[in-house]
């Protein structure tokens, strides 16, 4: 490990000496750009954090949301915990242990708050689906992802799962996680109290593993990443860190904790410093008395161990004992290994002093860099005519829009029985029955959208998301974001990755959603080529109740569209970002989106709960032509007629209706259409699309044309991952 030179001067400049070697590595974890922000920091300040809601916004390790209430009392106030991680670099080189200790990773920072955590959400990316390299690593990132979150009881219950060619040379993990603190008094934040305290260690012995974790994922991806970089991926042990929950909740029933940090990112260091630094304070560690499970370990490696399971926990002097009596009841380790100080952050090593600097230079001290930006080019129209039955095959069978059943079935997503509408549905529902709350909750991007626009396609992402939960009947409440992009160092990945920090921002100000955490990726680039531009956004929502609208036709009343069919002042809807696109070649400029997306939301909302309502569903990857699929069942099907507007080319229109992906459209089976038309009046357009069958086919013309095919067929179509892997 080295420091860039201009860092090397600038540390040494500040400590008037050469650092030590623990020193030195301390810094380069630390002030890289996984952990210090380089490069994203000075554009993050474009999110809105603040809410009516908001308890605690970014800086700690989960954010933390009041549900709303109509109660003024404390006592009857819920708050939930959200956050949300990436592990893209260890899930490439070990996808099974990578994807694992992401989840790890997640809940502990939810424990650091004095959550339970209750729900996570995964958004996956990996390079073509054809290939048999991007099978591997999406088996083995599945694989991980389900055996740690079901051994620790935490329900997977959302997420979403995305193919494209550049991520080939580098997957993305994104891993989100919701916490429940149902009495107020149990929050506990990583800010250090108070001089004097003890700082204990809890949790698994300290290893060798995930050494350098940060520095290595703040670089490049080479060729020979997945055996060289093997030791700085971390081990997870999931049996452990159930015991650490059950463990964190003891120690939080019985008030014994000040303050709270888990060991992620830059080990020991990076959780003992940067406690103590929220705090104004410092302290004095001595890092032989860390329980260890491996041999001879030097100072450095058990300052920058990654190694999983472990929480770092400020305790008053006359608690101490009791907090190690909890640990010893659920087999874990627990080390007193040094104090909270006045100022200063010194760790010594058998005697001698290995590191003494400020603990806020060496947290906040990393100097911002300043990166040329070159915005991406729009795209030019160029759609390639294919057969319109064949074409609704290739996109309804694609692997980006095709059923994601393989995905979720290995994950136990009804553990702790609040898991009101499962995965599969445009977004889950947990219930929150202290709150007599429905929590919706729904996360990922889509890389086609974002490759094709940046900007726009990071405002889709997040009106997607916002409409996924209003489908259901929820109002949007607030959001994290997982901001993943390639080498800043370029200044056309710059420009990209800038534009979808706006673009997020700017719709997610629109829809009066706080941004209330987040976590940054950049240097996710290999041989291979940058990643695309990619905002994660896990957004929740609320609602009173936990029943809603299925997503399948119940074959009752009529079906609408609200939203536009053909884009205001285009003859034509715009095919930028489809799958259509990416499944037959050609280019578009993105699709507009809508004038008023807030009331939008609203409305959906409230239309999704009236009684009247049947099923619900909105139109995003693949257009009209995979939702309606989606919807049909054996039982019931549909008889649809989408019209196309007279000035249409009668060539290219009925592809474009079909398939182009505009997003804030939903698909309504209503038993009173006159009451949809009228709740969307001067908000959007409303269109009858046809009535629910009882032939269990899908029957769509789209003028002179007409493509029929049973539920049958069209469950086939969307089993390509399940058949393709098993």
């Amino acid at each position: 490990m080295s420091l860039p030179e201009s860092d090397h001067e600038l540390i040494v400049d500040h400590l008037g000496r050469e650092p030590t070697a623990e020193e030195a590595a301390l810094f380069e974890n630390l002030w890289s750009e996984h952990c210090a922000y380089r490069s994203s920091r000075p554009l993050l300040s474009a999110f809105e954090s603040d809410g009516e809601h908001v308890v605690i916004g970014p800086g700690d390790d989960a954010a933390v949301v009041a549900l709303p209430t109509d109660s003024d009392d404390p006592a009857d106030q819920t708050y939930i915990t959200m956050g949300i991680e990436s592990h893209n670099h260890p899930s490439y080189v070990d996808p099974f242990d990578g994807a694992a200790t992401g989840v790890g990773g997640i809940v502990r920072d939810t424990l650091s708050m004095g959550a339970y955590p209750i729900a996570l959400a995964d958004s996956l990316y990996f390079g073509a689906f054809e290939r048999d390299h991007s099978q591997y690593l999406f088996e083995g990132v599945v694989e991980g992802i389900s055996h740690y979150g079901n051994c620790i009881g935490v329900p997977t219950v959302a997420g979403s799962t995305a193919f494209h060619e550049d991520y080939e040379g580098n997957p993305l993990v994104n891993v989100a996680c919701v916490g429940l603190i149902e009495e107020t008094d149990r929050l506990v934040t990583a800010e250090a109290q108070e001089p004097g305290n003890k700082l204990v260690l809890v949790g698994n012995g300290t290893g060798r593993d995930g050494l350098g974790g940060a520095s290595f994922a703040s670089e490049d991806l080479d060729e020979d990443a997945e055996t060289e970089d093997r030791p700085a991926v971390q081990v997870g042990d999931p049996y452990t860190e159930k015991l650490l929950i059950e463990a964190n909740e003891h120690l939080i029933d019985e008030g014994l904790v000040e303050s709270a940090r888990d060991l992620g990112a830059a080990g020991l260091g990076g959780a003992s410093s940067e406690i103590v630094a929220k705090g104004g304070l410092g302290a004095h560690i001595e890092l032989e008395r860390v329980h260890q499970r491996e041999p001879n370990m030097n100072g450095l490696e058990i300052l920058l161990s990654e190694s999983q399971e472990r929480m770092c926990y400020e305790v008053t002097p006359e608690n101490v004992d009791r907090v190690q009596e909890i640990a010893e009841r659920y087999d874990l380790g627990a080390s007193v290994i040094g104090d909270v100080t006045e100022n200063r952050y010194v760790c010594t090593f058998e005697g001698k002093t290995v590191v003494d600097v400020d603990a806020e230079f060496l947290g906040e001290g990393a100097p911002m860099n300043d990166l040329e930006q070159v915005e991406p080019p729009e795209h030019e129209r160029d759609i390639p005519a294919v057969d319109l039955e064949s074409a609704v095959e290739t996109v309804v069978g694609s692997p980006n829009t095709a059923s994601k059943r393989w995905v979720y079935r290995q994950y136990d997503h009804e553990v702790q029985v609040r898991t009101a509408v499962r995965p599969g549905d445009d977004a889950a529902i947990l219930a929150v029955r202290s709150a007599e709350t429905g929590l919706a909750f729904t996360a990922g991007a889509d890389p086609n959208w974002t490759a094709a626009a940046p900007y726009n396609g990071a405002r889709a992402v997040a009106l997607e998301n916002a409409t996924n939960v209003a489908a259901k009947g929820a109002t949007p409440l607030a959001a994290v974001d997982c901001l993943n992009g390639g080498n800043p160092e370029k200044p056309d990945v710059y420009g990209g990755f800038a534009g979808i920090v706006d673009g997020l921002a700017d719709m997610c100000r629109t829809l009066d959603i706080p941004i209330v955490g987040g976590n940054v990726s950049l240097y996710n680039d290999s041989p291979t080529g940058p990643i695309p531009p990619t905002p994660t956004l896990a957004l929740v929502g609320t609602k009173d109740g936990y029943d809603a609208p299925p997503l399948s036709l119940s074959g009752e009343g009529e079906l609408v569209v609200v939203g536009d069919l053909a884009l205001a002042g285009e003859t034509e809807p715009r095919l930028g970002g489809s799958e259509y696109l990416a499944s037959h070649g050609g280019s578009d400029r993105f699709p507009t989106l809508p004038d008023n997306p807030a009331e939008l939301i609203e409305t959906l909302a409230a239309v999704a709960n009236d009684d009247t309502t049947r099923a619900t569903h909105d139109v995003s990857h693949g257009g009209l032509a995979v939702s309606l699929a989606e919807m049909v069942t054996d039982g019931v099907g549909a008889d649809i007629e989408i019209p196309v507007p007279d000035t249409a080319d009668d060539h290219l229109g009925p592809q474009q209706l079909l398939f182009h992906e505009q997003p804030g459209r939903v698909l309504i089976e209503t038993t009173d259409v006159s009451a949809v038309e009228a709740a969307f009046d001067g908000i959007a357009p409303v269109t009858r699309l046809g009535e629910p069958t009882d032939a269990g086919e899908l029957s769509v013309a789209i003028g002179d044309h007409e493509i029929t095919t049973t539920a049958e067929e069209i469950t086939s179509l969307r089993a390509v991952i399940e058949e393709t892997l098993e």
